[in-house]
């Protein structure tokens, strides 16, 4: 079934009688040509890409809840491609030219929402960093514009301005870059990818590989064996543990980063602002809510709850900035596992195990990067070759000493 404003109507004059499922619930087959673990955003988008683009057949995305359980359905919506080096801009990039266009090509209302972003400067040190972001931006295609104290009094009036210990003196704004409705890119990926023969499989567990000289031939599940031309993993937060069945041990820790929702307010927050002095970041919903973040817990968990320290730092944080947002109560808090890698950045490859492919790393920047993701993913399961724009994002840049630390953290992966 296509969706169109003329197919509502309709359905609304005629009872609602006419929608048919967004996507099949089949049985798994004996084998595949490929498997991808994982109906997250990332494992949706690979097959659907891989089925669209590349013109491949028999794949199946084996996923152990349902669609939209996991880290896709546990952010804070945020997509941009405000990025400073080589390695990452151009990937970012490209993932936001997809995001553009991603509705009209799954014919499905991800609910884009390019509002802007503006990231805000509080010191000359940082006013100098940002302006060598945002001409690393445009040099790879993008879009930054520098605001001044009274261009953001203008776009933001209940800022704290007069904050002597973090006085605004500026700020670096992506326009293009906004928020994006999680649950529904999820929908939307596999309505598509299921209309172009992709088995989805919920409530199919993998339990292990079945690994055969140094090749993989497919994975043992919670409902048997399903063979495979092709394994990859597209798991997030759980990488580390999945990727253990298969003797292999990550450059990658997982910890929880949780987010909060405040009531429902009338319209207040233009776009996206995320706070210089700390980590915070802040946007409000379609439905009013205040939708903000900040750092991950500082200890290493596949728990999908946090801690109160945490919880402490982001409200102090938003309270700095906008003092406002304490009048508001809190409606709800969740957390999701985010893969920590060893730089800050993701890894798309394949592995030293023939057959078995891996994406992940993906910290806490997944979601934004969701189509970009699945089409380089799916380019490598296609060609056994990198896509070009993620030709840096490689296992073996940790041996080579070709690290891409955007945040200049070293090898520590809670701190990025």
């Amino acid at each position: 079934m296509r969706y169109s404003g003329l197919r509502v109507i309709k359905e609304a004059l005629t009872g609602h009688r006419g929608w048919k499922p967004a996507w099949r619930n089949p049985e798994p087959q004996k084998d595949y040509d490929f498997v991808i673990i994982g109906a997250g955003g990332h494992g949706l988008a690979t097959a659907y890409y891989l089925a669209r683009h590349y013109g491949k057949k028999r794949i199946a995305v084996l996923e152990k809840g349902w669609i939209g359980g996991g880290n896709v359905g546990r952010n804070t919506t945020i997509v941009r491609s405000n990025y400073l080096l080589d390695g990452n801009e151009p990937f970012y990039e490209y993932s936001l030219k997809l995001w553009e266009g991603l509705e009209q090509e799954l014919n499905y209302n991800a609910m884009v929402s390019q509002r802007g972003i503006l990231n805000l400067i509080h010191n000359d040190a940082q006013r100098d960093a940002f302006i060598r972001r945002g001409n690393a931006m445009i040099l790879n295609g993008a879009d930054a514009e520098m605001l001044s104290v009274d261009q953001i009094r203008r776009e933001y009036p209940f800022l704290n301005f007069d904050n002597a210990r973090f006085p605004i003196t500026g700020g670096l704004a992506q326009r293009r870059g906004g928020t994006v409705r999680h649950d529904a890119v999820a929908w939307g990926y596999a309505r598509a990818a299921d209309s172009l023969g992709v088995d989805i499989i919920q409530n199919c567990e993998v339990t292990g590989f079945r690994i055969e000289n140094g090749t993989c031939k497919g994975v043992e599940t919670a409902r048997g064996f399903i063979g495979a031309g092709k394994v990859a993993s597209c798991v997030a937060g759980s990488s580390s543990h999945l990727m253990a069945k298969a003797n292999m041990r990550l450059p990658i820790e997982s910890t929880v980063l949780q987010a909060f929702v405040s009531e429902g307010l009338k319209p207040v927050m233009p776009g996206v602002l995320t706070f210089g002095a700390g980590h915070f970041y802040c946007s409000q919903s379609d439905k009013g809510g205040l939708v903000f973040g900040g750092d991950p817990d500082r200890y290493n968990t596949y728990a999908q709850r946090g801690n109160l320290p945490a919880i402490e730092d982001v409200c102090e944080s938003g309270m700095a900035l906008v003092p406002a947002i304490g009048r508001a109560r809190l409606l709800r808090i969740w957390g999701g596992n985010v893969d920590m890698s060893m730089d800050g950045s993701p890894i798309i490859d394949r592995t030293d195990i023939g057959g078995l492919y891996f994406n992940g790393g993906w910290c806490y920047g997944g979601f934004k990067a969701t189509p970009a993701s699945g089409m380089c993913y799916a380019h490598l399961l296609a060609t056994d070759t990198p896509h070009e724009v993620a030709q840096a994002y490689r296992f073996d840049r940790f041996r080579r000493g070709n690290m891409i630390d955007e945040k200049g953290m070293g090898p520590q992966p809670n701190a990025h």
